[in-house]
């Protein structure tokens, strides 16, 4: 079984770069522009593990998450994890005081950015590169 990864993010460059390098490790990969349409996506299919954009039109990061946790099948159980382009000190701070597992900072490094993710999933989850 591969694992499921929601990335809810409005910018398409950065969703597509997520989307293509978690995609090469076998994952099962559903992207969202934002947050309404990430929370419609994660009811549909449980995600074991999200990657929410902190800066979003509409519903932002943290409202997002906050409604995610609402849905009985994410709850606590359910990763998620921050990303923002603002790299102050204090975000990560906030983001664990707003209840997200973890965080990672743009631009992603796509050499490690699979490996990063992969310590939020259960080792049988994990997956090798296809390719």
């Amino acid at each position: 079984m591969s694992a499921r990864i929601l990335i809810i993010d409005d910018d398409v460059p950065s969703r597509e770069l997520a989307a293509y390098l978690l995609a090469a490790y076998g994952y099962d990969v559903r992207t969202a522009s934002g947050g309404e349409d990430g929370l419609r996506l994660a009811g549909d299919r449980t995600p074991h593990l999200i990657i929410c954009d902190l800066q979003m039109p509409g519903l932002d990061g943290y409202a997002t998450l906050e409604r995610l946790r609402q849905i009985p099948e994410i709850g606590a159980a359910t990763p998620v994890i921050a990303v923002t382009a603002s790299s102050m000190p204090e975000d990560r701070s906030k983001t664990r005081a707003a209840g997200f597992d973890g965080y990672l900072s743009k631009p992603i490094t796509p050499e490690t950015f699979a490996g990063d993710i992969a310590q939020f999933l259960p080792p049988a989850l994990r997956a090798k590169p296809t390719g």
